[in-house]
């Protein structure tokens, strides 16, 4: 047996690696001919000028986010080509919370998604490195070499990932889904790679909430950041110390 904290054998390890990345190649062509998933994470156009001196991120003002309305839930729904909740297996990227005050009874509503973690826990566990973070924030899945394990969706404490259980028709063709892959809120790269917001964000301004702020979170200027700065927000999970890139305000 050969101990893997000392690199194993060296010479069984070059082969293991290229049938693995095969393996995933092949993978690759049977979840979506002709589409390399998620080729705008790993430096193709048009994300070449991915850089760590951007940090995306989100502010969401509970108190501007109504009760009831789904808009920011629906629209992730058609962006990403996720159906519309009427099965079990149906994914949902974003969720609506409602959340209850004990001693005034007071009630708010928050949608909850990936928090994009600086240290994120569900790429610190991700066998094979499918789960990683770019270098301006976005958390993503590399369904090529996603064998679906799921520790990463026992890792996140914000339940924020789902797995594909069954065969997928209809795909989005700029979001890429496979059966026996897990995925999550991506914050629309697909959209950010093009200098456009996230469908949640325009979505929650046309339905007059403007609950939810996109932006750099370092760039002193944006008004994310600026928010940030001049009002007082927090982080779920504060305790877990994962930065994360949502930000909450009203809570």
């Amino acid at each position: 047996m050969t101990d893997r904290r000392h690199g194993g054998d060296k010479s069984t390890a070059l082969p293991r690696r290229r049938f693995i990345g095969a393996a995933a190649a092949l993978a690759g062509v049977a979840i979506a001919p002709g589409l390399m998933l998620f080729e705008f994470a790993r430096g193709d156009a048009p994300a070449k000028g991915v850089s760590g001196k951007v940090r995306w991120g989100m502010l969401i003002d509970t108190t501007r986010c109504a009760n009831g309305c789904t808009a920011c839930v629906d629209a992730c729904r058609r962006e990403n080509g996720l159906g519309f909740g009427t099965r079990p297996t149906d994914a949902q990227w974003i969720r609506k919370v409602e959340l209850k005050e004990v001693k005034s009874g007071r009630t708010q509503s928050a949608p909850v998604m990936c928090q994009h973690c600086a240290h994120p826990p569900c790429v610190d566990v991700c066998p094979t490195g499918a789960s990683f973070r770019r270098a301006d924030g976005i958390v993503l899945v590399d369904r090529h070499t996603c064998i679906g394990c799921r520790y990463c969706m026992m890792a996140c404490p914000y339940k924020a990932r789902s797995f594909v259980h069954e065969n997928l028709t209809d795909q989005k063709p700029d979001v890429p889904r496979g059966k026996g892959t897990v995925e999550a809120c991506t914050l629309c790269v697909h959209r950010v790679d093009r200098g456009r917001e996230p469908a949640c964000v325009e979505a929650c301004r046309a339905a007059r909430h403007e609950a939810i702020v996109f932006g750099d979170l370092n760039d002193p200027a944006s008004t994310i950041a600026r928010r940030i700065r001049e009002r007082t927000t927090l982080q779920l999970r504060a305790d877990l110390r994962l930065d994360t890139g949502v930000r909450y305000q009203g809570l």
